[in-house]
């Protein structure tokens, strides 16, 4: 069950789900939690579950397990009657029910995904009977069923796919490029073939020409087993350095070291790695947080000006002014009751700080040790790269200085006599420009000769024969040579590893000594932290009880004094009301008719009065109305009546003139034309 619980930690440790869980805290979830985690690791399976289980029913939150949990394939353990324990058990999110399941779920979480991926295809809807009978729902069950074949189809072929790791781009990229490059050897091929034919017992040269290219074959074979034997050696060698350094090391720790101060180190080293485990790396880490949510915060926000700025840091000045005059008027009322806790508070604090800030140093120091170390290895092992030997102190020192001193002056004769052989070199290699100039021209006129007497080719055919003997006889004795070499080679190898053997046997021994010892205490250091494990365990379980129940008393003392203050306000209420009802009472008894004007009740008693005489008023010039709207509506009328008469002979007297003035035009006309 340890096993199972530790397994279940690690993984909800581990991406995506990152809790940040130990066994203590894991074992003290509660119910709700328990369900939300496997709510979160079914939702992490299927995202579809990925729901808050506070804003839904426990039943439906159990049907909704149970159903993802049966199209999962996951068998609770037992007979019929311990399903019906195990449905029950995850209803009210009992622990011997849930940890089995996570630790399923969490076993074979990708394997799931892909399970619950398919269900969403593969799970088939039942159609009742009776509905198949109609000939549209029949068709298209039958269409669905098909798709559903295909679907399974498909998903296997892309499966096949997958597992088979080819491409059709990559292949096909590859057969063009085998394809060019046979093209090209191919033509290679044939221009060798055409220059061949015309030389001489060509036969016979490509005889040579493959036998030269077997035993080029072979040296390179022979160059690389050469080349693999010296890493061999160099890795042993260096493996024997680490082993003397190892060996150096546990004999200088086992020197004056007891089994006391071994677990007195390791309790302090259990005791600092407990304290960043619990205390500080956890307060970094909330730090953190809060840090990134502001900056996430503060980067959403829109772009703000200098005037901004300013208006932000008024306010926290005067909100810090507050927290600062707050936090005087708690000290002056709280101090006198707990003067002497304050006095420890601050002690406290103070060990805290001082408790953090060693820590860190020594978290510093720690991590500037091994960088050091680090260096000196490294410095160490390029020093035994670059002389073989390690690094030299004192004396020897002095004599390597000399050494060093005699090798410079050799160092700048020789350079003097590089110097006169390049420049030597470059008058030679002027020589041999020269040189080859005149022998390309007297091959250019062998090679005419040769063209006029039909030989052609003759002196090229002798040359490489010639080239491919001397060739041939130079790797015979390079050949030669190498055997002989690595057989020297080997054999100083074997006796070398002889020699390393022969010294390395007491060290082995003692260090098969201190290796049983090392065990010893490592048993005895296990059953230590076993013990102090258990004690760990029940310390924190009491202390996780012990918070829960301060968190309890702490809730129900915070709602007992909203109760108390809710009480508070609606007595004074309470109060007011009845303060003002005695004032009212008091004014409205009073003899004096100015107090009795200033009651509450008098002033309703006026303003009732004013309403109810504007209110006959009202009526009554509403009666009046009513009376007289039949006579006004026929005035109204009739002046209407009279408006459109007036405007009708308007009408009449415009025409009129109109017609008398064009009949005056008519007869001036009339009479014009008699004068003519």
């Amino acid at each position: 069950m340890s096993d199972q619980i530790q397994f279940i930690v690690e993984k909800l440790n581990q991406e995506p789900f990152r809790k940040n869980y130990n066994l203590i805290t894991f074992d003290s979830l509660g119910s709700t939690q328990l369900l939300q985690l496997l709510s979160d690791v079914l939702g992490e399976i299927d995202p579809k579950h990925a729901v808050d289980i506070r804003e839904e029913l426990p039943e439906q939150t159990a049907k909704r397990m149970l159903s993802l949990l049966g199209i999962l394939k996951y068998k609770p353990p037992g007979s019929v009657s311990d399903l019906s324990a195990f449905r029950q058990g995850l209803v009210t999110g009992s622990k011997p029910v849930i940890h089995p399941v996570l630790h399923w779920l969490l076993q074979r979480t990708n394997e799931l995904k892909k399970r619950a991926y398919l269900a969403r295809f593969l799970v088939k809807l039942e159609v009742p009977a009776e509905f198949l009978h109609d000939d549209t729902v029949a068709d298209i069950n039958k269409q669905y069923e098909e798709l559903m074949e295909a679907f399974k189809n498909l998903h296997k072929e892309c499966e096949q796919l997958k597992t088979s790791g080819l491409s059709t781009a990559e292949i096909r990229r590859d057969i063009d490029a085998m394809e060019e490059e046979k093209d090209q050897l191919v033509k290679r091929v044939e221009r060798l073939k055409k220059r061949v034919e015309t030389v001489q017992n060509h036969p016979r040269i490509l005889e040579i020409a493959r036998q030269l290219r077997v035993e080029k074959e072979r040296e390179e074979s022979l160059a690389q087993q050469k080349q693999e034997q010296k890493n061999q050696l160099f890795h042993a060698e260096q493996r024997l350095q680490r082993a003397q350094l190892q060996l150096k090391e546990m004999l200088h720790a086992v020197v004056d070291s007891k089994p006391e101060s071994l677990m007195k180190k390791l309790e302090e080293e259990i005791n600092f790695n407990t304290y960043l485990v619990t205390e500080k790396i956890p307060r970094e880490l909330e730090s953190k947080k809060n840090s990134t949510y502001i900056l996430q915060k503060v980067a959403a926000e829109p772009a703000m000006s200098q005037s901004d700025l300013n208006v932000l840091e008024s306010k926290i000045n005067e909100v810090n002014a507050q927290m600062n005059q707050l936090i005087e008027k708690r000290m002056m009322k709280y101090e006198p009751a707990d003067s002497k806790f304050s006095m420890y508070r601050q002690q406290a604090s103070i060990m805290s700080r001082k408790k953090e800030a060693k820590a860190e140093q020594l978290q510093a120091a720690k991590e500037e040790l091994s960088r050091v170390e680090k260096q000196m290895q490294q410095k160490t092992s390029q020093a035994q790269e670059l002389e073989g030997s390690e690094v030299l102190k004192g004396d020897e020192l002095k004599q390597y200085v000399n050494k060093l001193r005699s090798k410079s002056t050799f160092y700048k004769k020789k350079r003097l006599e590089v110097a006169e052989i390049t420049a030597e070199y470059g008058i030679l290699q002027r020589t041999e420009e020269l040189l080859k100039q005149r022998h390309e021209a007297i091959q250019q006129q062998l090679q005419a000769i040769e063209d006029k007497k039909g030989i052609s080719g003759y002196s090229y055919t002798q040359e490489e024969l010639e080239r491919v003997s001397a060739v041939k006889s130079e790797m015979d004795e390079m050949k030669g040579r190498t055997l002989d070499n690595m057989s020297e080679m080997v054999k100083k190898l074997n006796s070398m590893v002889a020699e390393k053997k022969a010294s390395l046997a007491p060290v082995i021994r003692e260090l098969r000594q201190l290796r049983q010892k090392c065990q010893e205490l490592t048993q005895e250091c296990d059953e230590k932290k076993i013990q102090y494990n258990s004690c760990a365990a029940g310390l924190e379980s009491n202390r996780s009880a012990l918070e829960q129940e301060v968190k309890g008393l702490l809730e129900e003392c915070v709602q007992e004094e909203s109760n108390y203050h809710y009480i508070n306000c609606m007595k004074r209420n309470l109060e007011i009301q009845l303060q003002r009802a005695k004032e009212e009472m008091k004014a409205y008894v009073s003899p004096d008719p100015q107090e009795r004007r200033k009651a509450i009740r008098e002033q309703y008693t006026r303003m009732i009065l004013e309403q109810e005489n504007l209110g006959k008023k009202l009526r009554e010039k509403q009666k009046v109305v009513r009376e007289n709207h039949g006579p006004n509506m026929k005035q109204i009328k009739m002046w209407q009546d009279f408006e459109q008469l007036m405007e009708c002979k308007r009408e009449c007297f415009l025409k009129q003139q109109n017609q008398t003035a064009i009949g005056q035009v008519i007869q001036e006309g009339g009479k014009d034309r008699l004068v003519l």
